[in-house]
């Protein structure tokens, strides 16, 4: 008697639509922050709050997915794209709000984005998830934005700031070290398939 397979893990679970709900937060979030235009009032308070929440469903999408199984390719590709999506647009808007420096938001995304269009090409041979740098990497960022995004400079003087800035200097330096490992992965997943690709 043979054992009966596995089941195979469903793309519609509750990871995923967590995922999902995150992307579905990233315009409320612009508009929020846009509709606030650097006053600092209530729209940029309600932005900081749709922000958390939607980090939130990071995490908490990851820890259901390793908790009950549902590790998907999907929740593999959608979780750092929303990711992306989230972190990428407070980036630019508060450059262009002209609260965080261009040069800034130029690295993070164009490694970012980078990144993401590695997966892709390398996806036939394989998937990469999340490192544990690139997860660090994502929290850096995330507090980093955290911090520009509450309006303590206005209250608390501009060391407020600085913090902010120092933070996000980290930040920019974790995501470049875990950008040239991501890719040295991609060499050598893509090396290591190429012996059964001539199969």
């Amino acid at each position: 008697m043979t054992d009966s397979p596995a089941h195979p893990v469903p793309t519609l679970n509750i990871a995923n639509v967590l995922t999902t709900l995150r992307i579905l937060l990233v315009p409320v979030f612009i508009w929020l922050l846009l509709a606030d235009n650097a006053e600092h009032g209530l729209f940029r308070w309600l932005a900081v709050v749709v922000f958390a929440v939607a980090i939130y469903t990071d995490k908490l999408d990851g820890d259901l997915a390793r908790s009950r199984g549902l590790i998907t390719n999907f929740g593999k590709i959608a979780d750092p794209i929303a990711d992306k999506l989230l972190i990428g647009s407070a980036l630019i808007l508060l450059s262009v709000l002209g609260e965080l420096p261009w040069w800034i938001t130029v690295v993070i995304l164009v490694r970012e984005l980078g990144i993401t269009l590695l997966r892709f090409v390398v996806i036939k041979y394989g998937v990469m998830p999340a490192s544990r740098g690139g997860k660090l990497k994502t929290v850096l960022q995330t507090l980093a934005i955290f911090l520009y995004l509450l309006p303590l400079g206005t209250w608390l003087g501009e060391w407020a700031v600085w913090i902010a800035f120092s933070v996000m200097l980290v930040a920019v330096l974790v995501t470049v070290v875990t950008g040239v490992d991501y890719v040295l992965k991609a060499v050598r997943l893509r090396a290591g398939a190429r012996p059964e690709a001539g199969k």
